[in-house]
């Protein structure tokens, strides 16, 4: 069978005014009856669409008052391209150019397409030459590769949905459009292992939200699962709707702040701490809240203000009999609806919510249908099956690590060689990290020059930063905490099990080791609420903190262990440096 030739596309560049256009349009009868892909931009903003009658698309362009200020087109012919390999090359681009960052996307994240179609393949090279050539013309600013690496590119609304996060967010609309027509409140769960894509889910959201309440019903040029949406009706209904996305994690919430601020139709300014919401005067319409395991209860906060915030707080909203309430009832005391992100596993400290608390909220959805499972793992690239299995491994280590094809999971017994495979595959790939459980004093916090990890012949600091750690200069050079990467995407993590997780050989089971756990607040008693925990209590944690650590790596995991007796027992389950067991 012969090969679809790919070497017939043409980008055929005009002004975006109705003189231009009509010129273009009378060239070729392929203007006004084939398919292709086209940009229209300015210095700052830049659309990108996709049409069977490009001619009669691009008057429709020029009679949209949000158009306006574009000034150039570029449209791509090719006389191989169908309607599937134009919706392929949209969604490519779009994706592209909101992960580059040099322009804001303008569309809306209806237009994403994942779906197969024939010869597919076949299509890549063409779609990475004309790549190619737009950045030649300085339409891009980086490489795919390090786009695709990039957090813009990671947490982009311009996602092609899972068909599980799909019928999720199909759902959750539907059901939000029917409360507020009924007037009626909702709890909405979205349940979901590491990898499976809440934070996605929860991006999707807010930019459909946006796009809703903003974009013109007939500015639609094509069927979609969300088209039934955009009605006038709809947008009244929205007018004024206050919605806001609550991100416990400082890190996290910086780097979807930058994403927001280059996105039409999302304000920075909606990005909210828990404290946000509890100090608010007005409330919210909607919450959704990203990673809510780790919501707090009442505790001794990072800063002693913040300590003082919480009771403060919880007196205003509730008086002088909430002096105990948690981050989770400040959300639903604020805010008519919720969606609510959760993984119990996820919890990390004790001040996070109890498992039993998260349990009773996922109860309580799933009796009034809200309850949304994510199982497709979009992160790591071994299946589905790779997080259970490493949950499994840090509880009891007597199950061999199945077959999870090309991802490259490995344990280490050389320290060195450990820390320079991830070097290695950072100058291969980018994006790779060593990370570490906290079995190791913070010295380098108090002084600069001090090494707070000493393995080896290496001599390593904790990070420098705890905003967008993983992106920062000196990041290869350091070591991640928990609280730095919780929520982010690597291609390799170079994972430390330290010394605050043992194997008691005659059990067989993972312990605790108190002696060697130095997150302060990770392990001290809540006075607030008179709990003492033990250290049954904080190996559940402990464990937790593992299992996200294990799972940040998209391409492969390389594991180093510190105590020698799950050291020893591990390297009879996992594949040692070379791959093989």
């Amino acid at each position: 069978m012969k090969p679809v030739p790919m070497s017939d596309y043409r980008i055929e560049r005009f002004s975006f005014d109705a003189l231009a256009v009509g010129e273009w349009a009378a060239v070729d009868t392929q203007h006004s009856n084939w398919p292709v892909v086209y940009t229209i931009d300015n210095e700052r903003d830049i659309y990108v669409g996709e049409s069977l009658n490009g001619a009669a698309r691009m008057r429709q362009h020029l009679g949209t008052e949000a158009k306006q200020h574009l000034k150039r087109v570029q449209v791509i012919v090719d006389d191989t391209f169908n309607k599937s390999a134009c919706l392929d090359l949209e969604s490519h681009f779009i994706r592209l150019f909101a992960g580059d960052g040099k322009y804001r996307v303008l569309n809306r994240n209806d237009g994403i397409s994942e779906a197969d179609y024939y010869r597919r393949g076949d299509y890549q090279e063409v779609f990475d030459n004309i790549f190619e050539e737009l950045r030649a013309a300085g339409y891009f600013t980086r490489s795919v590769e390090e786009i695709q690496n990039s957090d813009l590119f990671k947490f982009s609304p311009f996602k092609a949905l899972t068909q599980d996060q799909a019928i999720a967010v199909e759902d959750i609309m539907d059901g939000l459009i029917e409360d507020l027509h009924q007037g009626r409140a909702s709890t909405i769960v979205v349940q979901g292992e590491p990898g499976t894509g809440k934070t996605i889910l929860a991006i999707y959201i807010m930019k459909l939200l946006g796009d809703l309440r903003r974009v013109d019903a007939q500015e639609f040029d094509r069927e979609s699962m969300f088209a039934d949406l955009f009605t006038e009706e709809n947008r009244e209904l929205l007018r004024g709707f206050r919605v806001g996305i609550v991100v416990p994690q400082q890190s996290l919430r910086a780097t979807m702040q930058a994403v927001f601020s280059r996105t039409p139709g999302l304000d920075k300014a909606s990005v909210l701490t828990p404290f946000d919401v509890g100090r608010s005067t007005e409330k919210f319409d909607l919450l959704i809240v990203d990673e809510a395991h780790r919501l707090n209860r009442r505790s001794a906060q990072a800063m002693g203000t913040l300590t003082r915030d919480f009771g403060e707080i919880n007196r205003a909203l509730f008086g002088s009999d909430g002096e105990n309430r948690s981050q989770l009832d400040w959300i639903t005391h604020q805010s008519t609806h919720q969606i609510f992100l959760v993984d119990s596993a996820q919890a990390v400290r004790p001040a996070d919510l109890p498992r039993e608390t998260l349990e009773e909220l996922s109860g309580g959805a799933r009796a009034a249908k809200r309850f949304y499972p994510l199982t497709s793992q979009m992160r790591v690239r071994a299946g589905s099956d790779y997080v259970g299995y490493v949950r499994r491994l840090l509880e009891r280590p007597d199950e061999s690590a199945p077959n999870f094809g090309e991802y490259d999971l490995r344990l280490f017994a050389d320290f060195d060689a450990f820390h320079d495979a991830i070097m290695r595959r950072d100058r291969e790939v980018g994006l790779s990290r060593v990370l570490a459980g906290y079995a190791w004093e913070w010295k380098s916090r108090k002084n600069s020059a001090a090494f707070d990890i000493e393995l080896g012949t290496k001599q390593l600091q904790w990070n420098t930063t705890s905003k967008d750690w993983i992106n920062s200069s000196n990041s290869v050079r350091e070591v991640g905490s928990i609280h730095t990467v919780q929520g982010y995407d690597l291609n390799y993590a170079g994972v430390i099990i330290g010394g605050d997780l043992k194997l008691d050989p005659v059990s067989g089971r993972t312990v605790f080791d108190r002696a060697t756990y130095f997150d302060r607040r990770g392990k001290s008693n809540n006075n607030f609420l008179g709990q003492k925990f033990t250290d049954e209590d904080l190996l559940e944690y402990v464990r937790n903190i593992y299992g996200v650590l294990l799972s940040r790596g998209m391409l492969g995991t390389y594991v180093y262990v510190c105590d020698p007796a799950l050291r020893q027992r591990l390297a009879e389950l996992l594949p040692g440096p070379s791959g093989s067991r």
